[in-house]
């Protein structure tokens, strides 16, 4: 499934490689692009919702 998530405190390379790393420990095989323009995240995994987001909370970033 793919997910489209929010999050406003990603603002550089470094808060994408934390999140990116964040989702594959949960999934290694999941796809993450995010852009820091849009504050958007997309991930593509077959792991819950839920998970992806308290994955990506857990490294520092809320998800809205």
């Amino acid at each position: 499934m793919a997910y489209q998530l929010q999050v406003p405190s990603m603002a550089c390379s470094a808060c994408v490689d934390s999140i990116t790393q964040a989702v594959l420990k949960i999934d290694a095989d999941a796809t993450v692009e995010a852009d820091t323009k849009t504050k958007a995240v997309q991930v593509t995994t077959l792991q819950p919702e839920a998970v992806i987001r308290d994955a990506i909370s857990a490294a520092g970033y809320p998800v809205d």
